[in-house]
């Protein structure tokens, strides 16, 4: 067991809402294992993806740029465990380390916030909204042609300075953020999945380690979540199938009903001009073979170069 003399060193990115996910997980592991605060140290790791603010992540590298330094520190041994927000991660694992701890997934729903507008069907014609998201531009895009659409990157707090500021008229943040952030109430109006598909793992948190360190994986298996363990594996696995990066808009979401498992999926071209959405149903423990199934049947009715 860790110790004040030996503590566990958690690696996190440096923004309040990565601290406050990587102190959910050392909570955590405190009730588990009656352990004191003192027992884990705090590490945080500068990501290249917090570093360049002016640029999309489409055009500087996608989403490893927000775990890459994160995850070289778990291969060095600086760090013990790696906390992420596991919309940002990317679905393939750097060799000698795995994922497979999840925290019970919050709420998974995109919220709409703006100065001006109450729901997104209120903003007038031709404003402007802010996303660094190229999965929600498109969704955007797809359902409000005459929006305008400009790069909107940074932590929360940033991206509520640029909305005060005029840059945009509104934005969208992930509902679990906020809350997290005791900041729900910025939000307008949440959008249900119905109306607009989240991002695949959205609102989950996951934590990593190296492989065969034994006394990690005991201490991390006593904290995951199963269910949430479940519908990451069908939407992690959809999301593999289609190459899912920060270039291609893609959104999912698996619920879980009793002992079965409900898996929606939607791919759109980055223009929004087209969308193609499916869903499959099936047993829990069968979610990635239902992800890669309907990742399948989407590639195929959309037909090559559907991406552009």
């Amino acid at each position: 067991m860790p110790s004040p003399d030996r503590p566990l060193k958690i690696g996190t990115r440096g923004s309040p809402l990565a601290l406050w996910q990587a102190h959910e997980v050392r909570r955590c592991l405190m009730a588990a294992f009656a352990l004191p605060e003192a027992a884990f140290e705090t590490v945080v790791i500068k990501v290249t993806g917090d570093q360049i603010q002016d640029k999309a992540l489409r055009e500087i590298g996608g989403k490893g740029l927000f775990t890459r330094e994160i995850e070289e520190a778990l291969q060095d041994g600086a760090i013990d465990i790696a906390v992420h927000s596991m919309k940002d991660m990317p679905t393939l694992q750097p060799e000698g380390l795995v994922l497979d701890c999840y925290l019970e997934r919050a709420d998974v729903r995109d919220g709409f916030v703006s100065p001006r507008a109450a729901r997104l069907q209120d903003l007038p014609q031709g404003a402007v909204v802010g996303s660094s998201s190229l999965r929600r531009r498109a969704q955007l895009k797809l359902r409000r042609p005459d929006l305008q659409l400009v790069e909107f990157r940074g932590n929360v707090q940033t991206r509520m300075r640029k909305l005060e500021e005029g840059v945009a008229d509104a934005t969208f943040l992930a509902m679990a953020g906020l809350t997290r952030l005791g900041m729900a109430h910025v939000a307008r109006s949440a959008i249900a999945p119905e109306e607009m598909l989240p991002a695949c793992a959205q609102g989950a948190i996951g934590v990593e380690r190296r492989v065969g360190d034994t006394r990690v994986a005991a201490m991390l298996a006593a904290i995951h979540h199963g269910p949430t363990g479940l519908r990451l594996a069908a939407e992690r696995a959809f999301l593999t199938r289609l190459d899912g990066s920060c270039q291609t808009p893609i959104a999912g979401l698996a619920v879980l009903e009793g002992d079965r498992l409900w898996l929606r999926g939607e791919i759109l071209r980055p223009d929004g001009s087209a969308s193609v959405a499916g869903e499959v149903r099936g047993a829990a423990g069968d979610g990635a073979a239902m992800g890669v199934a309907l990742a399948g049947e989407l590639l195929g009715r959309a037909g090559p170069g559907f991406f552009g």
